[in-house]
């Protein structure tokens, strides 16, 4: 890992690993313009590569930090004891919320694991491939908050299908403001009004629920 490029005060590191990132999620590391990574993080080429020695350093540095930060941040912060469907939801979504803030372009991060036309490259993404954590956010959930007869497994789909929509274009509206912008508790509160819709389809009435 770059010890010159971790080592920067945090302002000008998150300059260039937003730019990077953004750059290698929209263009793939293949036709990624290390001018244009410069260019967007507000520095100049020279000394970007000051910082790192190359592009697929670069890359490979991008990759292991967001995986990191993911890890420690959404991962492991995720809490699987609860099992209320949405409520699960909800704190995936406030989770990312609170990464974007800072790195709007972390939701795509997984772009990053496609094939390249570097076998250097390939390599290593393979090699870190076993290393990342996953988890199936609709596993082990409480199946008799729904309403009788439904078939849980579409239902999930359905939900799943639902929450893409409205959470994408939250996400997008993050991605493409200025932070300073966003009015983050009207986003969670119209998270918190999906839901509730969400609960009045799927789920029975409150008093039909088992305690």
């Amino acid at each position: 890992m770059p010890i010159k490029l971790v080592d920067l005060e945090p302002q000008r590191r998150d300059a260039i690993l937003n730019a990077a990132l953004k750059e290698f999620v929209l263009q793939g590391f293949d036709h990624a313009s290390t001018n244009t990574i410069a260019k967007e993080a507000g520095i100049s080429k020279a000394l970007m590569f000051h910082y790192v020695n190359s592009k697929q350093e670069l890359f490979l540095f991008v990759y292991d930090y967001f995986t990191e930060l993911l890890n420690k941040e959404y991962f492991a912060k995720m809490d699987f004891s609860e099992k209320d469907i949405f409520d699960r939801l909800r704190k995936s979504y406030l989770l990312q919320i609170d990464l974007l803030k800072q790195y709007p372009w972390i939701v795509d991060f997984d772009k990053l694991s496609v094939t390249t036309g570097s076998d250097q490259v390939n390599e290593a993404l393979a090699i870190r491939a076993g290393k990342k954590q996953s988890y199936q956010i609709f596993t082990m959930i409480d199946a008799s908050k729904f309403r009788d007869g439904l078939n849980i497994e579409k239902c999930k789909q359905f939900i799943l299908w639902a929450n893409i929509g409205f959470t994408n274009q939250i996400l997008d509206d993050i991605k493409n403001s200025q932070t300073s912008e966003l009015d983050y508790q009207h986003i969670i509160a119209t998270l918190d009004g999906y839901f509730d819709e969400l609960r009045k389809v799927f789920y029975k009435p409150i008093n039909e629920q088992e305690v």
